[in-house]
């Protein structure tokens, strides 16, 4: 086993299921980073349903990030993903 770091590639969506809750904060700010480094412009998060927790987690990160020009619930997923547009890196 190595123990070099594993290099995912930075995709339109994001599942924060794999996420413990206290790392989904700093996961939502470095994926959008990554995001718009990779030039994407829309970026899907998901955060599953429920109490709306998580929902509540991932809306605040996006709104503090300075990358984020401004996000929604995505409607087809019934409040189980917010989706986010971004401002492309200069």
């Amino acid at each position: 086993m190595s123990d070099e770091p594993v290099r995912i590639p930075i995709e339109h969506e994001l599942d924060l299921h794999a996420f413990p809750p206290r790392d989904v904060a700093s996961v939502v700010r470095e994926y959008v980073d990554a995001a718009a480094a990779a030039g994407l412009t829309e970026i899907r998060v998901v955060h599953g349903r429920g109490r709306g927790v998580q929902r509540g987690v991932v809306q605040a990160a996006l709104e503090r990030h300075p990358r984020v020009v401004e996000f929604w619930d995505d409607s087809d997923s019934h409040l189980g993903a917010t989706v986010a547009r971004l401002r492309p890196e200069a």
